[in-house]
């Protein structure tokens, strides 16, 4: 599996529950508006608490500040709009929501070509005109290693999309059918699976055709992943929502949130625990009212510097 040890995060100044968003993320809460600030100031305290520890872990962290204009309150979550490639690439990606767009930075992405080599960028937001979609990492979960695009359908991961960028950026697209308990499109793929470099965590009870589960269950083991099947509930508590990396001294690091992390099963836990360490931090407010968690918060850096 390729893993990276630079990361790209941004501070969110203004996060708050994005009404538009919660059209199709059922994750999300509302907020009683007389604590709004109250909720923000906690969002920075978990961001900052966040980062802190995954430097303390060796792990490269590219912080950016939020804006203050316009007001954009998922822009804690850049992996949707945003992803990089061993081959130099940039790819910015066509976002479901109009108060998300903004959250895609030309200062961002020109810092990036400062700091880094970049061969190309690839710009899809022209599927926003034909209101198609693909958010990224959220909505696509890569195994880089063996070039396949994972990706369960939704509003906001149409198929003609994925096609497409699949075929850009050299992969196979995986598409499949993944509901919550309510029979709901999954919003985004990387709530519900996360592929490591040996393993793949997966809500299973999600995928409700037979014959899309069998063709993931074959794909798995066609590249030798260890199958970690989490519930239901435990994707509600963000379980699927971890990202594994590589810190600057070759050690593995599986990252997660302390609500996915309290809600895994010791046999879960020793079956992680075989392939990286475990490292989790509190972002109990970030995913009660954005919907997100961990792996939502972190954009990988696979460029060259």
């Amino acid at each position: 599996m390729v893993l990276t040890d630079t990361i790209l995060m941004v501070r969110p100044l203004q996060f708050s529950y994005n009404e538009q968003t919660a059209e199709t993320n059922a994750f999300q809460q509302k907020i009683d508006p007389k604590y709004s600030v109250e909720v923000s100031n906690k969002a920075m305290e978990e961001f900052d608490a966040f980062v802190h520890k995954l430097k303390s872990n060796h792990i490269n962290v590219l912080v950016y500040d939020d804006t203050n204009e316009p007001i954009k309150p998922d822009a804690v979550f850049p992996n949707n709009w945003l992803s990089t490639h061993l081959d130099g690439k940039i790819v910015l990606y066509p976002m479901c929501h109009e108060n998300r767009r903004p959250e895609k930075r030309e200062d961002i992405v020109e810092s990036l070509k400062n700091k880094f080599k970049v061969s190309a960028i690839s710009d899809f937001s022209y599927f926003e005109l034909n209101k198609q979609y693909i958010e990224g990492t959220g909505s696509v979960v890569l195994d880089r290693q063996n070039k396949l695009m994972y990706a369960c359908l939704s509003p906001r991961t149409d198929l003609e999309a994925l096609e497409t960028v699949a075929e850009k950026l050299g992969y196979t697209p995986i598409p499949f059918h993944s509901v919550d308990e309510n029979g709901q499109a999954i919003y985004h793929t990387n709530v519900m699976m996360s592929v490591g470099d040996e393993f793949v965590v997966i809500c299973l009870e999600s995928i409700k055709e037979v014959a899309e589960k069998a063709m993931l269950l074959g794909k798995f083991d066609d590249t030798a992943k260890q199958v970690i099947e989490i519930s239901y509930a435990q994707m509600n508590q963000m379980a699927g929502n971890m990202l594994q990396l590589r810190n600057t001294k070759g050690q593995k690091i599986e990252v997660m949130s302390t609500q996915a992390f309290n809600s895994l099963s010791d046999f879960q836990m020793t079956q992680l625990l075989m392939h990286s360490k475990i490292i989790y931090s509190d972002l109990f407010t970030i995913e009660k009212y954005g919907g997100g968690s961990a792996r939502c918060m972190i954009a990988e850096i696979f460029l060259q510097e």
